[in-house]
């Protein structure tokens, strides 16, 4: 017996993009326009701001524009987590989620480090906060899950060159376990660098594959959670499902469903 993704999938694409500035409403159309989902980590104290260099998303169209994808923390002011008291971190962390949540409607769970920077102080701070993810800078290179989902490092940047060809690669790659591709940035990248091609190309490539799951940040980090909280029993012929996700695996070629609160003769 094999755990997969939904549908039977064994492949998973997610994107992580921060700071919600007005080009988040392009990325947002090439995402919808790709079927690709994403995850958008914000500060609630910059929304509705003005600035040369590109203006913040406005507090009122964060629900709208955000839609099918996802809304996330990066603290009010995206302080400084290493130079800034942890009281200081704790309480950024919690008052961002409180706006957040106010502004969609739903929980927000997920984060994302600004700067990148972070200990296991912070980590804890982030925890004790309700956080259940939080993505850092770190560029693996791989397709693994995190062994980790509150030092979440991703497979690369999208100014990474091998981009194109980490997708065709990982696109291509044979079936072993559960694999993910994880893309983060700033969409204000894009515009200051007149590079929107690097994300349409991407997002074209990568689009329309029936082998791959598109997922938010948050829903990898619950399935995956959920999957490794199953609890079997000693000579594996039993499954039982103490979480609220249905989850999907496979057992001599047949796909099939272990249902939240199933337990289950495999």
């Amino acid at each position: 017996m094999e755990f997969t993704y939904p549908q039977g999938l064994k492949k998973a694409l997610t994107f992580s993009y921060d700071d919600g500035r007005e080009f988040d409403r392009r990325l947002v159309e090439i995402f919808n326009q790709h079927g690709l989902k994403g995850t958008f980590h914000l500060n609630s104290g910059t929304l509705g701001l003005h600035a040369p260099n590109g203006d913040f998303v406005a507090p009122g169209e964060v629900k709208e524009l955000y839609q099918g994808h996802e809304v996330a923390v990066h603290t009010v002011s995206h302080l400084h987590p290493m130079s800034s008291p942890l009281s200081q971190v704790s309480r950024e962390i919690a008052e961002d989620r409180k706006a957040l949540e106010a502004l969609t409607g739903g929980l927000v769970v997920g984060m994302s480090y600004p700067y990148g920077c972070y200990s296991d102080e912070v980590v804890a701070v982030a925890k004790a906060q309700g956080i259940l993810y939080s993505r850092t800078t770190v560029a693996t290179g791989e397709f693994h899950l995190p062994a980790d989902f509150l030092r979440w490092h991703s497979t690369c940047h999208h100014g990474d060159p091998r981009l194109l060809d980490l997708g065709k690669k990982f696109l291509a790659a044979p079936d072993m376990g559960l694999s993910l591709m994880y893309v983060w940035g700033h969409s204000f990248e894009f515009a200051w660098g007149d590079s929107w091609h690097i994300i349409e190309d991407f997002a074209a490539l990568m689009g329309g594959q029936d082998h791959v799951w598109y997922c938010t940040n948050i829903q990898l980090c619950r399935y995956v959670s959920a999957i490794r909280a199953v609890e079997l029993s000693a000579d594996g012929k039993l499954a039982y499902n103490p979480t609220g996700e249905t989850l999907w695996y496979e057992s001599n070629g047949q796909v099939s469903t272990l249902a939240p609160g199933e337990c289950k003769a495999l």
